[in-house]
């Protein structure tokens, strides 16, 4: 598991065990997950990221593009998995022959995928798609190794942003179409949104079950700062016990304990931030474009009530999400057809409006700014199905929309969800005790992570 995306994409907020593959009735199949080739070139292939039947809607959807994708190469059949990656099982797949042709990774997986030859290298397989050029080059860089091969093509992505209560923000005065771009504007805005009174609480934030350590890695990036650094020799250590770190806690002590513009109750965990918005009771916390409808599905909030500004100070941004590698034991014929799949299904320009119709159709969120993998004429061709399509608020978005092509991604450091353990103490602490040692926190903290980082 990687990152707190929080919102309602299975695919990127957990890692969801591989279920049973669904029977194989192709000829040349056997009874293993692995695709295969016939001589009469036939290809059959498996694939993961099939939602599960507890998500009835997409998972439907997907079925109706597996159909859509046979018929469209009769020698090609997929095999569809429940599921994405697990690390704890991939190597005893990939060496017991049941890891699937294509299978669905997190940005953080790549990197360690590509230096153990665990992923096979596509480069040459993708001359045939010129349009993936249009992805983002930032997350096409995230399957390549050093050399500009590409092992991998991104599915989707999420950065952070500042989730905000626009009808809160009216009743403090506020400019609800202006939120705050700097972490002194959110601490004032914070203070006349508390103002309010009635149990209104201006900012929110986490510390319990490692989203406390997420979103303190959220906001050493939107400083500018890190949380873990590779040295030259490869090695990472611990980069948060300094300045930047403090200036992070600092703050949230002082808007808690100073201004009083947090509320009492703390040691909040993931729902609990949704819930207060829903409830129309918090002004602002930091968060993914897909909370927002999961706000109006979950708890009740009306959409039209909530914005969605930049990280505040903008030198960086949590960002994550996901793609697809490839077998490296595979053949050829194997690669490229599941390369044809992948391309068809989840980067493919040509069905991006059909694509935003069907999900509009089907009541899925149209029109949030993220994910959006694309550039050029494919994130044109994206804008304008959202807007024909939208079925969110779009123009509430327009902050962070302008913001989001100047902010740099970072993804999250090694060994994610260990070290968010490690920091949710420090922030568990600075947001429960008014005298916690803030120097003292982040010196022990960092101790803590080096040993962790030792062995990565």
């Amino acid at each position: 598991m990687t990152g707190f995306p929080a919102g309602s994409r299975a695919r990127i907020a957990v890692v969801v065990a591989a279920a049973a593959a669904l029977a194989l009735t192709a000829s040349g199949c056997g009874g293993t997950s692995k695709g295969s080739a016939s001589k009469d070139g036939s290809v059959t292939i498996t694939v993961n990221d099939m939602p599960a039947k507890t998500d009835p809607v997409n998972r439907k959807i997907f079925l109706q593009d597996v159909a859509a994708f046979e018929k469209a190469h009769p020698k090609i059949k997929v095999v569809p998995h429940e599921g994405q990656m697990d690390p704890q099982t991939f190597a005893t797949k990939l060496a017991g022959g049941q890891l699937e042709n294509a299978f669905y990774v997190y940005f953080t997986d790549p990197a360690g995928l590509i230096a153990k030859h665990q992923a096979a290298d596509i480069t040459d397989y993708l001359t045939d798609y010129p349009a993936s050029a249009q992805v983002k080059p930032a997350l096409r860089k995230v399957f390549q190794d050093a050399q500009g091969h590409s092992y991998g093509v991104p599915e989707g992505n999420y950065s952070m942003g500042l989730v905000y209560n626009r009808k809160l923000f009216q009743q403090a005065g506020l400019d609800p179409d202006q939120p705050p771009t700097t972490w002194d504007e959110v601490r004032a805005d914070a203070k006349k949104i508390a103002a309010l009174g009635h149990g209104t609480v201006g900012y929110g934030d986490y510390s319990k079950s490692n989203t406390g350590g997420w979103h303190f890695t959220a906001e050493m990036y939107s400083r500018g700062g890190d949380v873990a650094k590779q040295q030259g020799d490869g090695s990472w250590k611990a980069d948060f016990d300094n300045a930047t770190g403090k200036a992070v806690l600092q703050q949230l002590h002082d808007m808690r304990w100073t201004d009083g513009s947090m509320g009492q109750r703390q040691l909040l965990e993931w729902a609990d931030l949704l819930q207060m918005m829903g409830s129309g009771k918090l002004g602002m916390y930091l968060a993914t474009s897909d909370n927002i409808p999961t706000i109006a599905s979950q708890y009740k909030g009306d959409p039209n009530d909530y914005g969605l500004g930049p990280m505040p100070d903008g030198k960086g941004t949590l960002a994550g999400g996901g793609g697809f590698m490839f077998n490296p034991k595979d053949s050829p014929a194997q690669i490229k057809a599941a390369l044809a799949w992948v391309m068809f299904k989840y980067e493919n320009p040509d069905r991006i409006t059909a694509g935003q119709q069907r999900a509009a159709a089907n009541k899925q969120p149209v029109g949030l700014p993220e994910p959006n993998i694309w550039t050029g004429a494919a994130e044109r061709t994206k804008a304008a199905a959202d807007k024909k399509y939208a079925n969110q608020p779009v123009a509430n978005y327009a902050p962070f929309e302008k913001a989001a092509g100047s902010v740099p991604l970072n993804l999250e450091p090694p060994k994610a969800q260990q070290i968010y353990a490690v920091l949710d103490t420090v922030m568990a602490k600075v947001l429960t005790q008014k005298d916690a040692d803030i120097d003292g926190l982040l010196s022990s903290a960092s101790r803590q992570v080096d040993s962790l980082l030792a062995g990565q």
